[in-house]
């Protein structure tokens, strides 16, 4: 399954971001969400498929997310993981 997806950043949390189905837009997120999320940004749209590679996600879950509910929100990374990228900076490593 192919979709084409906008991304879009939130103006209140660093590294929040919300994916939509481009052509439904943000129609299917839940107002107390868009609240939160405080003025989505579009920072990009692209032609996503489940072997496709995403930093943090895993495409194949933001397009079931997508399917069942109309957006999949991708949270700030966790102390945990902020730290394992430094560590991964540090010694030239990827996730």
């Amino acid at each position: 399954m192919k979709r084409l997806v906008e991304i879009f950043r939130s103006s209140r949390k660093d590294e929040m971001y919300l994916y939509v189905d481009r052509a439904r837009g943000l129609a299917d997120v839940p107002e107390p969400l868009l609240q939160q999320f405080g003025e989505p940004t579009s920072v990009m749209s692209l032609m996503l498929e489940p072997a496709r590679k995403l930093a943090r996600a895993d495409a194949a879950e933001v397009l079931a997310k997508i399917e069942a509910q109309g957006f999949y929100l991708q949270m700030p990374p966790t102390a945990e993981e902020l730290l394992r990228r430094e560590r991964a900076g540090e010694t030239g490593e990827r996730d």
